[in-house]
């Protein structure tokens, strides 16, 4: 297991571009409220990557799924959100505003939306599920696991220095770097759907 997966990962979650959506659901937080919310969104990051890398192959097996096309779709996915990275937008879809009222009735917008689909939604999942079929040992599965606990971290980082973040970088450096982790990501999901379609139709692979 090399570091492509952490790579794919880090330019998908991009917890960096969400740094303005976490200010604003947090703006009225008292300090404490804030500090849980960081505590909450970054652990459930973790659990949806660790769980994805545990049980995605068991559940695509569930529902006959050919990981073949699973690799196809999930491409078309990153596809989809590094062009929307390069558009300077959140690779995930946004939340719609139920969502975002439901967060609020609860008090808390850590689980929904910013985990879930802001920080990790069906780009990520399937990502990691594509990378835990290439894990052939216990070590291999254990280090995608901690894959997801680096991306964790970092996005406890991210929202625990947001507000010195948006103002060193501002709105136009938080894009650029946007920008730039979705040209990654555009490459990195040419890669995946080739694999996927290659192994769909190898009459494509044939000279």
């Amino acid at each position: 297991m090399d570091f492509k997966p952490l790579v794919t990962l880090l330019a998908i979650v991009n917890p960096l571009a969400i740094v303005p959506f976490f200010i604003h659901y947090t703006q009225d937080f008292t300090p404490a409220q804030r500090q849980r919310t960081i505590l909450i969104s970054s652990f459930s990051t973790f659990a949806v990557i660790a769980i994805s890398a545990i049980l995605g192959l068991q559940i695509l097996d569930f529902f006959s799924i050919s990981l073949q096309s699973f690799q196809v779709g999930g491409g078309t996915l990153l596809l989809i959100g590094s062009i929307n990275m390069l558009n300077a937008q959140p690779a995930e879809a946004k939340s719609n505003a139920d969502e975002v009222n439901d967060a609020a009735a609860r008090a808390s917008i850590a689980v929904v939306p910013l985990t879930i689909p802001l920080l990790t939604g069906p780009a990520t999942m399937s990502t990691v599920v594509i990378y835990a079929d290439k894990a052939h040992s216990f070590w291999q599965h254990a280090a995608l696991v901690g894959y997801g606990a680096v991306i964790a971290v970092a996005t406890a980082i991210c929202f625990s220095l947001a507000e010195p973040i948006a103002r060193f970088l501002g709105k136009t450096g938080i894009n650029v770097m946007t920008r730039l982790m979705g040209l990654i990501l555009a490459a990195l999901s040419v890669e995946v759907m080739a694999d996927g379609l290659g192994k769909l139709f190898p009459v494509l692979l044939s000279r």
